[in-house]
């Protein structure tokens, strides 16, 4: 028997951008679409399934009552980092500004995202969150700085992704795999359209890609379609 009952993980799927359909408690098409869609997104196996790992990307709780779940132990484990992306999807910096505020990692929480470029925010509070004591960029809210975190990495879900921000070559744009088109990377980030949210991001402007030191992740890259993403070309 689950630990949530159907409806409110209904609710939690909806509130994340996931059409689960009507929060009636029945597993039909559309609450199996949104499960599936929601599992790809954080890289778990596409299965209309809820398990421990699910559950826990989904609520932010422990995915064992009794064992914390090892998020080295296999390459096939749901991404905790991409999790907590996932979990603030759609928090606005105006409209959501306190929420944000406090959702921030202490070694961030000082800057106001209405006023300053906060993708670097985003990405360093997401790591902070599975790991309190990982060692951030000098600056992490410059992106470029996220070049040297961890260790180099091909584009895979939940690779911290470098862009440049034409025609800056100071600046740039920092956020988290998801996806990718022909000729776009589907990117979770922040200050995105001022919002937490998923955007495409053209290939030519891509610098590097980095995974935490010590995590090889799953090597798996996704083929998404552009429908209803919108593409970005300057995150300020």
């Amino acid at each position: 028997m689950l630990p949530v009952n159907l409806s409110k993980i209904q609710k939690r799927l909806t509130e994340l951008g996931f059409d689960a359909g009507p929060q009636d408690g029945i597993l039909g098409p559309r609450t199996e679409k949104a499960i599936i869609d929601f599992k790809k997104s954080i890289g778990l196996k596409p299965r209309a399934y809820i398990g421990p790992r699910t559950l826990s990307a989904l609520f932010d709780v422990p995915a064992f009552s009794s064992v914390a779940p090892d998020p080295l132990a296999s390459t096939g484990s749901a991404l905790p980092w991409f999790a907590h992306a996932t979990q603030v999807l759609g928090l606005h910096e105006q409209r959501d500004h306190g929420a944000l505020r406090k959702w921030f990692d202490k070694a961030v929480s000082w800057i106001d995202p209405r006023q300053i470029p906060w993708c670097g925010a985003f990405v360093a509070t997401c790591l902070r969150k599975w790991n309190p004591d990982i060692k951030l960029p000098a600056n992490p809210l410059l992106a470029r700085a996220w070049l040297g975190f961890g260790v180099a990495s091909k584009p895979q879900m939940g690779a911290v992704m470098i862009f440049s921000r034409p025609p800056s070559k100071l600046y740039g744009h920092v956020g988290f795999y998801a996806g990718e088109t022909a000729t776009h990377f589907k990117i979770r980030g922040g200050n995105q359209k001022n919002a937490v949210t998923d955007t495409l991001i053209a290939k030519t402007r891509f610098l590097g890609a980095r995974m935490p030191a010590g995590y090889s992740g799953t090597g798996k890259r996704v083929t998404v379609t552009n429908n209803g993403i919108s593409t970005s070309t300057n995150e300020a």
